[in-house]
C-alpha cells in the first residue's frame, strides 16, 4: 500500500489484487462512491454499483470502464428511501453473487428539509441508517459466505452534533432540526458498525465506520449560505470538538474516498473491527457512538421499525 501522506483511493489499492471477489457500493453514481468504484474495479474485483438514479449510474459505469480496462461491473437499482426497493436490490445482488466480500454503505443525504421516506421515516435517519440497516441484514448470508468480509459504513464527524433519540427517532414529537437529525443519523451509522461487528465477527465479517473528511460532493446541495455560517459557528454543536470552516477545508472525492477504500482492503485492519476510521487510521468517535449497549438498543429499534407490522401501525417506536 502507498505511504503517500494524502493518498487517493487509487493510491490505496496500488498492488492489491481482489480478483474473484465481489464488492457492493451504495451511492455509487457520484462522489465518494464513484471514486471507490474505480479504485476497487482496478483491483480486479467484481464491483456491484447500486444507486437510485439510473442515468447517473450508467454514466458512472461508462466512466469507470473508460478508466479501468476490463472492469467487472454490475448495476443495481437501489432506493434507500423504500424498504421494498432495498429488498429487491438485496435479492438481485444475491442472484448475481453467492458471496459479498466488501459491502460499502456509502450513500447518504445531508441537512435535508423536513421530509419522510416512502415508509414514513424521517428522511435522514431513514436513508442514512435504516435503508442500509435492512440492506446489510438481508445480505448477511452472502457476507458470511465470503469467509472474510468487511462492511464499511460511511459516517461523519457530524455524528458529534447529536445522539440518536430512541424515544423519537423519526422526529414526530420534536420540532425538526436538520443539523441534529443529520448528526443522529451519522451516530446511528457508527452504532450500526459497532453492533454489526459484534454479531458477525465470529463468522469472519468485520465492520468499520468511516469519516471521509469534508468532501466536495453534491451532498451539500441542500445547504444555504446561512447554513454554512450556522455550521461553522456551531462547530461540533457543543461536543467539545474543534470548529471548522467547512467552506475552506474541503478535500476532493478521489482523496476523500481513500479512507473507506483503506477500510475495505488494508491488511493493517486484519483481525480488527468496530473501529471509527479517519485519514486512513483509527480515530476516536464520541463515546455515545461507540457504546455497545446503545448499539444493541439501536439494533432492536431498527429491527422493529423495519418490520412490516410496525410500519403498518406507524413509524413510531
Amino acid at each position: 500500500m502507498t505511504t503517500t501522506s494524502n493518498p487517493t483511493a487509487l493510491d490505496i489499492v496500488d498492488g492489491i489484487d481482489l480478483s474473484g471477489k465481489t464488492c457492493v457500493i451504495t451511492g455509487a453514481s457520484s462522489g465518494l462512491g464513484r471514486e471507490s468504484a474505480k479504485a476497487l474495479a482496478s483491483t480486479g474485483a467484481h464491483v456491484i454499483l447500486a444507486a437510485r438514479n439510473a442515468e447517473a449510474l450508467s454514466e458512472t459505469e461508462a466512466w469507470v470502464r473508460s478508466e479501468v480496462r476490463d472492469a467487472r461491473l454490475s448495476l443495481i437499482h437501489l432506493d434507500l428511501t423504500s424498504l421494498a426497493s432495498v429488498a429487491a436490490a438485496a435479492a438481485e445482488i444475491s442472484e448475481l453473487t453467492p458471496a459479498v466480500h466488501v459491502l460499502m454503505n456509502n450513500a447518504g443525504v445531508m441537512f435535508t428539509p423536513p421530509s419522510r421516506t416512502l415508509d414514513g421515516f424521517e428522511n435522514q435517519f431513514g436513508t442514512n441508517h435504516l435503508g442500509h440497516f435492512e440492506l446489510t441484514r438481508l445480505l448477511f448470508p452472502a457476507l458470511v459466505a465470503a469467509d472474510g468480509a468487511r462492511i464499511v459504513v460511511l459516517s461523519s464527524e457530524g455524528h458529534r452534533m447529536a445522539d440518536v433519540d430512541f424515544d423519537d427517532p423519526n422526529w414526530e414529537l420534536r420540532e425538526y432540526d436538520k443539523f441534529a437529525a443529520y448528526g443522529a443519523s451519522k451516530t446511528a451509522n457508527v452504532l450500526h458498525a459497532v453492533e454489526l461487528d459484534r454479531r458477525l465477527r465470529d463468522s469472519s465479517v468485520r465492520a468499520f465506520a468511516v469519516h471521509p473528511g469534508i468532501v466536495a460532493t453534491s451532498l451539500a446541495r441542500h445547504m444555504t449560505d446561512d447554513d454554512f455560517t450556522a455550521l461553522n459557528n456551531a462547530g461540533s454543536r457543543g461536543s467539545g470538538g474543534p470548529k471548522v470552516d467547512v467552506r475552506k477545508q474541503f478535500t476532493m472525492p478521489e482523496h476523500g474516498a481513500a479512507t473507506q477504500v483503506w477500510a475495505a482492503v488494508s491488511d493493517e485492519l486484519d483481525g480488527c473491527g468496530a473501529l471509527y476510521l479517519s485519514d486512513c487510521g483509527v480515530a476516536a468517535a464520541a463515546p455515545y457512538a461507540m457504546d455497545e449497549t446503545r448499539a444493541l438498543a439501536l439494533w432492536a429499534l431498527s429491527e422493529h421499525l423495519c418490520t412490516p407490522s410496525a410500519r403498518s401501525l406507524g413509524s413510531g417506536a
